[in-house]
């Protein structure tokens, strides 16, 4: 299996929820771009060309792209601080466009149970996430058919990569 650093696991993970519901948003490009600016981990960072990387593996590769994040994940060597920063960037992508489709809460719930962390401790530090944590999941061929069904029922489209624009200041850091 395939080593990958934190960092592009937590991108490759908010990439993917992006791109989840089968749709690229501004303010989710907008939040995660902001998030690894804040982010120590993304020191030296050139957030255009890894994120248009992402986007045109998922272009060539399709839902094969998916399942190996999927297969990155649950083999990763990871502590439980960085699977819960994992779920934060997960969680904030997701609701950054202010809709969330059932295909993302379904999309997240396979990140979640590919996670050793405990749902008692993810409610600790986002206790609103009990729509995303409801048991539906419970044994590795029942994860198996729900992968499935989300590669079923999701069309993933040829996304165009994506252009920062530099000329828009950021406020986010301003109080």
């Amino acid at each position: 299996m395939d080593t990958i650093t934190f960092d592009k696991l937590l991108l490759k993970t908010a990439f993917c929820c992006m791109a989840s519901d089968g749709n690229i948003d501004k303010r989710e490009i907008s939040l995660i771009k902001s998030m690894c600016e804040k982010s120590e981990l993304f020191k030296n960072f050139n957030f255009q060309e890894e994120i248009n990387q992402l986007v045109t593996e998922l272009n060539t590769n399709g839902k094969a792209f998916i399942q190996h994040y999927f297969d990155l994940l649950k083999t990763a060597d990871v502590s439980e601080q960085e699977e819960l920063t994992l779920i934060d960037f997960a969680i904030q992508t997701i609701n950054a466009d202010e809709v969330v489709e059932y295909s993302e809460i379904k999309f997240f719930k396979n990140i979640r149970h590919r996670l050793k962390i405990s749902d008692e401790k993810i409610l600790v530090k986002f206790p609103d996430l009990e729509q995303y944590l409801e048991e539906d999941i419970i044994t590795d061929s029942f994860l198996d058919k729900i992968t499935s069904q989300y590669f079923e029922t999701t069309e993933l489209p040829q996304f165009d990569l994506i252009t920062i624009d530099t000329n828009v200041p950021d406020n986010s850091n301003k109080e």
